[in-house]
C-alpha cells in the first residue's frame, strides 16, 4: 500500500447477504496492483477498480454456481448455432491510462483471435449488491456487451458511442432468447441442463 494510506482506507462492509464484499477507498493504482500481485493464481478475492475505489468480492456459491451455468448455457447455443467463440471466465481487464479494472465473472471472445485485446461480452452476476457501477468501469475498457443477471432475469447492454444502451437482445448473438435460456440454469446437474437445453433449441428449429 501507498505509505500512510492506511488510514485513509476505511473498510465498508456491505452488510448483505450471500457475497462477502469489501470496499477500499483512496486507492491508488499502484495499491491496486500490488493486491494482485498478493492474490496472485487464486480465484478470489475478485478485485474491481473504478478511480481510486477498489471493491473486493468474494462470491457465494449460489453465485458461481449461476455465473458457470449461463455461461455453459451459452456455450451450448453457440454449439447449435455454430458461432465460434472462446470462453476467458474472470480474466483481469485493466487500464492505467483510465484508471480501471475488473474481473468479470465469465467473459468471451468471439471469433478466432489467437490474442485478443478484450472480450466481446461480459457476463455479471449481481447477487449481492456491490458498491461500483460495473458499467462504468467496462465503459472505458471497450468492451462490447455487458449482461447483468439480476432477480432471474438478464438486462442486456450494448456499447455505442462510448456509452452502454440498454437493449431487448443480444447483438452478438442474434436469435438468442435469454428468458428460454434462463429457464435452465436452475436445474442440476449442469449436463443435463446442457443436454434438455440443446435439445429444445434443437425442436425450436424443426
Amino acid at each position: 500500500m501507498a505509505q500512510g494510506a492506511s488510514s485513509s482506507f476505511p473498510l465498508r462492509p456491505a452488510a448483505l447477504a450471500g457475497d462477502d464484499i469489501i470496499v477500499l477507498r483512496d486507492v491508488t493504482w499502484a495499491d491496486y496492483q500490488r493486491l494482485l500481485e498478493i492474490r496472485g493464481e487464486r480465484a478470489v478475492p475478485r478485485l474491481t477498480y473504478l478511480e481510486g475505489v477498489l471493491e473486493l468480492m468474494t462470491p457465494s456459491r449460489s453465485h458461481e454456481s449461476l455465473k458457470s451455468m449461463i455461461g455453459r448455457l451459452v456455450e451450448a447455443w453457440c454449439l447449435e448455432h455454430d458461432v465460434a467463440v472462446s470462453p476467458y471466465g474472470s480474466w483481469t481487464l485493466e487500464s492505467k491510462e483510465t484508471d480501471r479494472g475488473v474481473e468479470p465473472d465469465e467473459c468471451y471472445v468471439l471469433g478466432d483471435a489467437a490474442e485478443p485485446e478484450r472480450p466481446d461480452l461480459a457476463i455479471e452476476v449481481v447477487w449481492s449488491v456491490g458498491r461500483i457501477d460495473k458499467l462504468e468501469v467496462y465503459r472505458k475498457l471497450g468492451v462490447r456487451e455487458v449482461w447483468i443477471w439480476k432477480d432471474g432475469a438478464v438486462q442486456v447492454f450494448a456499447l455505442r458511442d462510448a456509452n452502454y444502451a440498454s437493449t431487448p437482445v443480444s447483438e452478438l448473438f442474434p436469435g438468442l432468447d435469454l428468458p428460454a435460456l434462463l429457464r435452465f440454469v436452475d436445474m442440476k446437474p449442469m449436463t443435463r441442463a446442457v443436454t434438455e437445453y440443446r435439445a429444445a433449441l434443437r425442436a425450436s428449429r424443426s
